[in-house]
């Protein structure tokens, strides 16, 4: 890597000599020319010693001059322009190879040059590349895990079962295992794939005009042996007769996966509440939990995916629901805020566009 850079500063310094040769022979015979003409029109004449003195003088000045405002120009060219753009291609080779921890020294403010806003630019660049790489180690690693558990569980139980002493018992509640793990894998695989053709905007919304009171009370009412076998209250607010044009089908989701957190965090003989409000030019719906809340740390990571804050409830799902309910209310240009105090339960609304 040394040797090219060698030769080509060789072959440079040779070319700047003939460049400062020529310039300073070209300047000199200028000057004689100058000579002649001021000996011609005036009629002085000059010793020939004098002018060739003259002469070696000027070539010798501008031969110096020119070398010393050339060092100059590579000095100043080698920190202005040659570094920045040497950090810059570096940088550039190391993302390349995977690298995104690397940073590009920027300039201050005030003094701000094209390769400082290149550089910010590319700076940004490689930490958005590195959180993409994280959450992509993330989520192949979480994947893994989650599909590994109930394929352990099944695989546990398969071997069971093929036992010869059990009772009729023992095989049905080994069965029931086994059929409860194959869910719990088939409907993770499911909102994989539903959730990677949302980000990757595969899905496009359908909008039509509908009643979305009806839709609140279709998705709850598929919960009712849950809340019913729980003791849990469940309170609505859902007098007025609301229509929203909007998908359904995405929403119905959104519905789904809220009310079921909802009773899942709410202990027995608590309450939850679905509110639905119209104002102005936007519809809000509300589930309101009584369960055990959600503390600060968690509230800002539970939109990830495969975050689970409660490890209590692990076993009950598989991460995926709320980041499935964020990137929906995205796609159909609509908000969700929480409200969550630890111990006193959580609030989750939906606000949408009339």
């Amino acid at each position: 890597m040394k040797k090219p850079k060698v030769r080509n500063s060789i072959f440079a310094l040779k070319n700047y000599i003939a460049f400062f040769l020529a310039i300073s022979f070209t300047v000199t015979c200028s000057f004689l020319l100058y000579l002649e003409t001021v000996t011609t029109s005036s009629g002085i004449e000059f010793a020939r010693e004098n002018i060739e003195l003259a002469a070696k003088i000027t070539f010798l000045n501008i031969f110096l001059l020119s070398f010393i405002c050339t060092l100059l120009y590579m000095v100043i060219r080698t920190i202005k322009i040659r570094k920045p753009i040497e950090s810059i291609l570096s940088a550039v080779d190391s993302m390349s190879k995977g690298d995104f921890t690397i940073r590009i020294p920027e300039g201050k403010a005030d003094k701000e040059t094209e390769f400082d806003i290149i550089s910010r630019d590319i700076n940004k660049l490689a930490k958005e590349l590195g959180s993409i790489e994280t959450l992509r180690t993330d989520f192949v690693s979480n994947v893994s895990h989650e599909i590994k558990t109930p394929l352990s569980v099944i695989q546990n139980y398969a071997t069971l079962l093929s036992q010869k002493d059990l009772s009729e018992q023992e095989r049905q509640e080994y069965c029931s295992v086994i059929s409860r793990s194959t869910r719990q894998l088939a409907n993770l695989i499911s909102d994989i794939l539903q959730l990677n053709r949302l980000e990757n905007q595969e899905i496009f919304p359908r909008l039509k005009q509908y009643e979305l009171n009806e839709q609140l009370c279709e998705c709850l009412l598929r919960f009712e042996p849950l809340w019913e076998e729980k003791g849990i209250e469940i309170h609505t607010e859902l007098d007025r007769i609301v229509y929203i044009e909007s998908d359904r089908n995405l929403l119905d989701i959104v519905w789904t996966n809220l009310i079921s957190n909802a009773l899942k965090f709410t202990p027995r003989g608590g309450a939850v509440s679905i509110l639905l409000k119209e104002s102005g030019q936007t519809i809000s719906v509300s589930v309101i939990d009584s369960g055990c809340g959600i503390d600060k740390e968690d509230g800002d990571h539970i939109f990830e995916k495969f975050y689970q804050g409660d490890s209590s409830h692990r076993k009950e799902g598989n991460g995926l629901g709320l980041a499935l309910v964020k990137r929906i209310v995205d796609i159909l240009h609509a908000g969700i805020t929480v409200k969550s105090m630890q111990g006193q339960g959580s609030e989750f609304t939906v606000i949408l566009p009339h």
